[in-house]
């Protein structure tokens, strides 16, 4: 299969927080390692220098080195605190490891240690470590007596000697709750996603305002009136909207504090595109409620983004792009994604697409989630039946996460207006007519 690579975020498991991502490549077998070392460098030498600057962000980016990279100096595309450097077997019996090691920690880079193992060779490679990565998905680990005791005794390990433990392979909910009971520092899995929001009952959430928001905007030709008053009675969509329209993503000349003014800022096609982002929490949102919504973005983008390349698509990239965005719903509700879109006005395709993943629609769905799980095999396959062409996948992929990134930073960041104070602080339920009048008056 063509060149392909995804991010997974480390969250960590006390505070939910998301810390950072993993960056996982794909060769032309599952996984590049399985090709010749220097093959392998190459490949991610080159994927790095064109498209590093499009993955900083405040964030840190875990990225596993072989010898050639960690030879050629290829971290120092990073900054010291934007990356860490992980290493595993085919480095840590190089007989130039210790010396290179060395001197990237004297330059302030860190060190993780993947798969670790009781064993000689890991031993000397501890005291330059800041964390250990231990994979549980592997039967062994989780299922038998001896392998529970061998991860009871590395994570013990670890916090005896001040090393962080992140717990890798966590694609299970009986994979989460094991790793919570371990008390590892951090998670990292496909089954992580599904732990970054708590649910809300479904009667609640399709009472609320923003439920009503949504089917609004889902409406073939929506009422702007009526979703001028679902906003207006609702203060905090009113702040999140009003907040989003001054924000530096569309950098007003003049701040508007007219909802109906803000509505037409924003346009139909891309309200129903950000509704998610009117349900933004101001109040100082965490990192992993942020992760989710970004989430949301970025299956919204890649889906809209493949749909240019197959060919008769029933669907369009409105339609695509929703595909994406409601896919996170089942993070958010206590009720299964055909009951929640039941009362969402939105195709056919797009319910077939997120409750069965049925049609072409539904392989849309598909790839995007086997695509974000490295399930590389059933990417090629699903790519293939749709027509996509395997070698844009990566591409297209990194471009939608820059694209993202950037829009994410815009739309989160005030625009400063010469000769105006900064209005938007932190959302405080406790004084929500303070925060609304920084923003109407």
């Amino acid at each position: 299969m063509d060149r392909c690579v995804v991010r997974q975020a480390i969250k960590e498991t006390m505070t939910g927080n998301i810390i950072g991502y993993e960056l996982l490549f794909q060769g032309s077998d599952d996984s590049f390692y399985d090709e010749p070392e220097t093959s392998a460098a190459d490949m991610i030498s080159n994927f790095l220098m064109n498209n590093s600057n499009k993955f900083v962000s405040d964030k840190i980016m875990f990225i596993t080195f072989t010898p050639s990279l960690l030879f050629r100096n290829t971290p120092k595309m990073f900054e010291p605190d934007k990356v860490i450097i992980q290493i595993e077997d085919n480095l840590i019996i190089h007989p130039l490891a210790t010396p290179f090691i060395k001197k990237y920690c004297e330059l302030g880079y860190q060190f993780a240690i993947n798969n670790f193992q009781f064993s000689q060779k890991y031993m000397e490679m501890l005291e330059y470590a800041k964390y250990i990565r231990i994979n549980l998905s592997q039967a062994e680990t989780t299922e038998t007596e001896r392998g529970k005791k061998s991860v009871e005794n590395i994570v013990s390990m670890a916090q005896g000697t001040g090393k962080k433990c992140i717990a890798t392979g966590v694609n299970t909910k009986e994979v989460y709750d094991y790793a919570v009971k371990l008390k590892v520092d951090y998670l990292e899995g496909n089954y992580v996603a599904k732990t970054l929001a708590s649910k809300v009952d479904k009667v609640k959430y399709m009472q609320g305002n923003f439920f009503q928001l949504m089917v609004a905007v889902s409406e073939e030709e929506p009422d702007m009136e009526e979703i001028e008053q679902i906003v207006s009675r609702d203060a905090g969509l009113t702040y999140a909207l009003l907040k989003l329209v001054n924000s530096a993503y569309f950098a007003l000349r003049r701040r508007t504090a007219s909802i109906r003014q803000a509505l037409v800022t924003l346009g139909i096609t891309q309200l129903r595109q950000w509704v998610y982002m009117l349900s933004f929490d101001s109040k100082g949102t965490d990192s992993s409620s942020e992760e989710l919504l970004k989430i949301s973005f970025l299956r919204a983008t890649f889906a809209s983004e493949l749909v240019g390349y197959i060919k008769d698509c029933p669907i369009n990239k409105t339609d695509a792009y929703l595909i994406g965005m409601f896919s996170t719903l089942e993070y958010m509700v206590n009720a299964t994604e055909e009951e929640i879109l039941e009362e969402i006005p939105v195709s056919a395709e797009v319910k077939n697409a997120l409750v069965a993943q049925e049609g072409t629609a539904g392989k849309i769905y598909s790839l995007l989630l086997a695509y974000e799980r490295a399930d590389w095999k059933q990417s090629k396959k699903l790519s293939e039946s749709l027509g996509v062409p395997t070698y844009l996948l990566a591409q297209t992929y990194i471009d939608c996460v820059d694209e993202v990134n950037e829009i994410w930073k815009g739309l989160t960041t005030e625009f400063e207006r010469p000769g105006e104070e900064r209005r938007f602080m932190h959302f405080d339920d406790s004084d929500d007519r303070e925060h609304l009048e920084d923003v109407l008056y």
